[in-house]
């Protein structure tokens, strides 16, 4: 797996002056020093073999539940990326939901990440100043089903896809 800091630091624990420059300065939470340590860690084990041609993207933490964003060349399955996220709960001992960014288009992504609620549609707004706003459109029967709050959602969202993304519910 390609990863932002060091095979050798990330294993031992112990950062090297640039890995140490990269966590202190912001671009790599210490949380996620662990997280790449348990990728890793799942990478030599035959199902998770994708993990080889992987790259490590983010982690994001919202209150006990973790976002893990991967881009995979090749084709996986939901479902092995699920069982990815289980995997890794077990060892982190929190809640993971791992999410592709392979592809680009905003409902696939928001798909993985709003899942068991059902996205409707995208609509992208394009706003008088220039900014372009993309609205992502769900059931409101389905907003119980969300795995955190609406407001972090989006800000998840806007930092993997990297557009101003809102979400909406709908009857």
């Amino acid at each position: 797996m390609k990863i932002p800091l060091d095979h050798i630091c990330v294993k031992t624990g112990v950062l090297c002056p640039r890995c140490e420059r990269l966590v202190s300065s912001g671009e790599v939470d210490k949380f996620e020093v662990d997280v790449m340590r348990v990728l890793l860690k799942l990478e030599e084990k035959n199902e998770f073999k994708f993990l080889k041609n992987a790259v490590y993207h983010k982690a994001i933490n919202i209150d006990n539940f973790l976002i893990l964003v991967i881009e995979v060349k090749e084709h996986v399955t939901s479902r092995l990326l699920g069982r990815l996220g289980r995997a890794l709960s077990d060892e982190l001992r929190k809640r993971v939901r791992v999410v592709n960014r392979s592809n680009t288009n905003i409902r696939e992504i928001a798909s993985q990440l709003l899942y068991p609620a059902r996205v409707i549609g995208v609509n992208t707004l394009w706003l008088p100043d220039g900014t372009i706003e993309h609205i992502v459109r769900i059931p409101r029967s389905d907003s119980r089903y969300l795995p955190s709050n609406i407001y972090a959602l989006e800000q998840v969202l806007s930092v993997v896809t990297g557009m101003y993304v809102k979400i909406r519910t709908e009857d």
